[in-house]
């Protein structure tokens, strides 16, 4: 009996020892204290009573150009997209009778023109929208000012992006290459620029969609939150912490920070005995679960004051074709498939399929003290790209 007690010891005591370890080796001890006081302690508002409306939105790095593809692969990539997403998202519907909604943030420095005018077919059907991703690395503030205009106009010229006003400026959401938004990373690589915040805002940024970017060392300090970050160009990785989004509080600061969850599974990991990291990332190696989806509603990302609008922003790499596969295929429909049936049986809760600007939409509406629908606000403030609002007023 001594002898399995002192065996049972030394496995524990390993099992802590690699989890500390591991734990150092994936960055958690950046955002491990936020977790705790959320998660853990309980600081966060409880889950409120009654009706709970589930906003929901993929924000995909949308690279057709992926590991160096050749054009012909590319075209291949994005044209698999344009044939089968239509007839997996028609399997399903929301609250509101929409089927699921795709941002395909499609990088700058990739541009061709033909993937565009493809994308712009799917958001025309509506299916999804196009936003701004970006690699770029030991740029300056003027070279990143002169990339985001030129491709601003490029997206413009093919129908895609929202507008603050009818006729105005193009306006778009952001995802960073690398993760490295604000120059975050540890060794200055992927970015370079101290005053991105600023920038992406003068250049008509509404809101930075990266985030959550674990294991990498860009991860931020503040998780599960809407938040408004404030640019010091002395230093980088300005958006580390904020001013949370509320009902009744002004937009503050230099962009609004909409992260996914970021959680734990435990058990999870290695033969179940482990603590799994959940990023919200669709990926080929992740697989999907109906438990990966109740962790990412669970983590209760909303705006303060309105507990029962929770939003749900996941992420993926959809043209790697590994994660293409889940996307397109069985991952997927088993993903929509416990949304629909547990988040949308109009007791408990209510879901909505969103793109990032309808996302965005829906938050400043909650801070304006909307309530109700929160599908009536999918175009608050920044109104539909060309694309979609032509086809609209054709219909009209």
């Amino acid at each position: 009996m001594t002898g399995f007690l002192v065996g049972l010891g030394i496995c524990l005591f390993a099992s802590v020892l690699w989890t500390i370890q591991r734990f150092r080796r994936r960055n958690v001890m950046l955002w491990l204290p936020a977790f705790a006081r959320r998660d853990w302690v309980g600081v966060r508002e409880g889950p409120p009573p009654g009706l709970v409306h589930v906003i929901f939105a993929v924000a995909d790095h949308f690279e057709p150009a992926w590991s160096g593809a050749a054009p012909s692969l590319q075209r291949d990539r994005v044209a698999r997209w344009t044939a089968e997403y239509p007839r997996l998202a028609g399997e399903f519907a929301d609250a509101d009778g929409r089927g699921p909604r795709h941002t395909f943030f499609f990088p700058a420095e990739e541009y061709v023109p033909g993937h565009l005018d493809r994308l712009a077919d799917l958001a025309r059907a509506g299916h999804g929208e196009v936003e701004v991703h970006l690699h770029h690395d030991r740029d300056t503030s003027e070279g990143l000012r002169r990339k985001l205009r030129t491709f601003v106009e490029q997206l413009r010229s093919h129908g895609h992006l929202g507008s603050d006003a009818p006729d105005a400026r193009p306006v778009f959401a952001f995802v960073h290459g690398n993760w490295a938004l604000d120059n975050s990373r540890d060794d200055g690589r992927w970015c370079g620029v101290n005053d991105e915040l600023r920038v992406l805002r003068e250049c008509g940024c509404y809101a930075d969609f990266t985030l959550p970017s674990a294991p990498s060392d860009t991860q931020t300090r503040r998780i599960n939150s809407l938040y408004y970050a404030t640019d010091d160009p002395a230093r980088p990785r300005s958006h580390d912490d904020g001013v949370e989004a509320a009902v009744g509080k002004d937009p503050s600061g230099d962009l609004l920070i909409v992260q996914g969850p970021l959680t734990v599974l435990w058990p999870g990991g290695k033969f179940g005995l482990f603590p799994r990291l959940e990023t919200g990332n669709l990926s080929g190696r992740a697989g999907m679960s109906d438990r990966r989806v109740d962790a990412w509603v669970r983590t209760r990302v909303a705006v303060a004051g309105r507990p029962d609008w929770v939003f749900v922003k996941v992420h993926t790499h959809g043209c790697n074709e590994l994660n293409r596969d889940v996307l397109l295929g069985g991952g997927a429909r088993r993903m929509h498939e416990r949304l629909c049936s547990r988040y949308n049986d109009g007791v408990n809760f209510k879901l909505h399929y969103v793109t990032a600007r309808e996302m965005a939409n829906i938050i400043r509406a909650a801070e304006r003290g909307m309530a109700g629908d929160p599908g009536r606000y999918r175009d608050f403030a920044i109104g539909p790209p060309p694309c979609i609002r032509s086809e609209v007023e054709n219909a009209l």
